[in-house]
């Protein structure tokens, strides 16, 4: 089976820099496969909160991951400077798949690209439909 090749920046809708740490890196100097999955749930989140998003707190609206994925295509470490590009493949009546990208220095190409899916709950953690505004906002990433 063929492999994809890895995506460009112009694949992407919105940005979030990222840097490495020294921790991140594992005995083959290299980042974590741990790490990768911290730093897509981190840029997406931010991403989330800029948009007026509440994911902490009380009011937070509650999304659940329930799938992820990640395809690696270029060795990332510290001290590299990443730069977390993030799109919207899917938008459902309850769920969405983020894509995330995660590129080294000013490459154009992904070095690792990542997934998650979300699913919106209610307090008792069933599916509930995706309000409208939220929806608008998740639109902007499509």
């Amino acid at each position: 089976m063929p492999r994809t090749p890895p995506g460009t920046r112009a694949d992407y809708r919105a940005f979030r820099i990222l840097p490495t740490r020294w921790q991140d890196n594992d005995e083959y100097g290299h980042l974590n496969n741990a790490t990768y999955y911290a730093l897509f749930d981190t840029a997406v989140s931010l991403w989330q909160m800029e948009q007026g998003i509440e994911i902490r707190g009380a009011d937070a609206i509650r999304f659940l991951v329930v799938e992820s994925g990640c395809r690696y295509h270029a060795e990332l470490g510290f001290p590299d400077i990443l730069t977390a590009g993030i799109r919207i493949a899917h938008i459902g009546s309850s769920s969405f798949r983020y894509e995330i990208a995660l590129f080294a220095g000013g490459s154009d190409i992904a070095g690792a690209e990542g997934f998650f899916t979300q699913v919106h709950v209610d307090q008792q953690t069933r599916p509930t439909p995706l309000e409208e505004p939220i929806r608008r906002i998740l639109e902007q990433l499509t």
